[in-house]
């Protein structure tokens, strides 16, 4: 059970692409649903289980509790069916010996739901449904405005379009989403911003390249980093390809992308193909330049680092959960290292995005600040970009260096 890797510390990416096609969707949906309210529903066993689960396969029962009781919460009106799907999955998992458990904790739920949703309001965790580390430094980090980054990460995220400019202009993207009764609204950066998601199937001319799902604040790096025809421009941390086929819709650049992983590498020829568009595409790791760089410098470069992901966590929740407050500190090592690196490679004149998909400090703006204080030889092109989680974008984080 998918639910049970991610409590062991496994990311879900893998198991999910193991389902069948024809239910991965559903299979996600209950997945990432239950991951975003785990604080609420491990806060719920707390108080059902009379002692902690500790038989052979606890951590199945466990996951399988946690998504009934999520579904008895956002859906009442199926709580008798929820119930009986859950205690006869129950009787599937080691010979059923959980069975009258499972029953027995959901049953009890319901007859305490009121109870028990009041004395979660008290709990940090369960009311926010994020760790405490995590509350704690989104709180320090954005004091005016911490109670809604939190509950943006709770959210269901929204869903944009970017039209691919080669071949369609927003306006002639749009028509044909309302012809075929697809309501969108105009959104930053050019997105397209959809009010009801769908599935990308369903998108007139998505498999022919037209347009791309982006969410609207990924949509802005290719605008701030005003790349030009004829611009060597260096994407270092390229994978899946969404920036990268953006900066190539915009002009028609030299552009090398780079992934330190291969099969991520793949993932944007893949996306380029579809798109009918070309790039140089390698595995390296962008900190080691004699795996890539030729000595010629670049007019621009795209400084999409590794980040915790906290800016994007509704699309990941189970970041929220594998994530350690450690991690943080070594992601903004591997970052520091990673610009470091790239600044060298960048022609005098020339100017570097910095981007991450956080909403933490320590990634950021002291990331930033730092960084300046390396190099003197760079400077802000223009006020940061920070982009706080909402209903129609997730958190980003950009800022534009200029080379002296």
């Amino acid at each position: 059970m998918i639910v049970a890797g991610v409590l062991q510390g496994q990311t879900p990416d893998v198991a999910l692409t193991q389902v069948n096609a024809n239910l991965r969707a559903s299979v996600m949906e209950a997945v990432f649903a239950t991951l975003r309210a785990y604080g609420r529903g491990d806060f719920f066993l707390t108080q059902l289980l009379a002692k902690p689960l500790k038989e052979p396969g606890a951590p199945y029962v466990r996951a399988l509790l946690l998504i009934a009781l999520q579904r008895l919460e956002t859906e009442p009106a199926t709580a008798h069916t929820t119930v009986d799907q859950a205690v006869s999955a129950a009787a599937h998992l080691h010979g059923g010996r959980l069975k009258a458990l499972v029953n027995g904790v959901l049953r009890n739920f319901l007859r305490q739901q009121a109870t028990l949703a009041a004395a979660s309001a008290a709990d940090e965790v369960a009311h926010w449904q994020h760790p405490s580390w995590w509350i704690d430094v989104v709180r320090a980090d954005h004091p005016q405005h911490w109670q809604a980054i939190l509950a943006a990460g709770n959210q269901h995220p929204p869903m944009s379009l970017r039209p691919n400019n080669r071949r369609v202009t927003s306006a002639d993207l749009r028509n044909r989403l309302h012809s075929v009764d697809i309501a969108c609204d105009d959104g930053p950066y050019g997105a397209l911003y959809l009010p009801q998601p769908c599935p990308v199937a369903q998108l007139p001319g998505f498999a022919e390249g037209d347009c791309s799902v982006q969410d609207a604040g990924a949509q802005a790096a290719a605008v701030l980093l005003d790349v030009s025809d004829g611009m060597r421009v260096l994407d270092a941390c390229a994978a899946p390809g969404g920036k990268a086929a953006h900066l190539l819709e915009h002009a028609r650049i030299d552009l090398l992308a780079l992934d330190a992983d291969f099969m991520r590498a793949e993932r944007i020829r893949s996306n380029l193909k579809r798109l009918g568009l070309s790039a140089k595409v390698r595995v390296a790791d962008a900190r080691q330049l004699s795996q890539w760089w030729d000595g010629q410098p670049f007019e621009r470069i795209l400084a999409d680092v590794p980040c915790s992901a906290s800016g994007v966590v509704r699309r990941h929740p189970d970041a929220k959960w594998l994530r350690r407050e450690s991690d943080i500190a070594r992601f903004a090592q591997t970052q520091a290292a990673i610009v470091d690196t790239l600044w060298q490679t960048l022609a005098p004149g020339g100017k570097m995005l910095y981007a991450t998909c956080s909403v933490f400090a320590r990634e950021n703006s002291r990331q930033l600040s730092q960084f300046l204080h390396r190099h003197r030889d760079a400077a802000l092109v223009d006020p940061v970009l920070d982009l706080l989680p909402d209903d129609h974008h997730d958190g980003f984080f950009y800022a534009l260096l200029a080379k002296h």
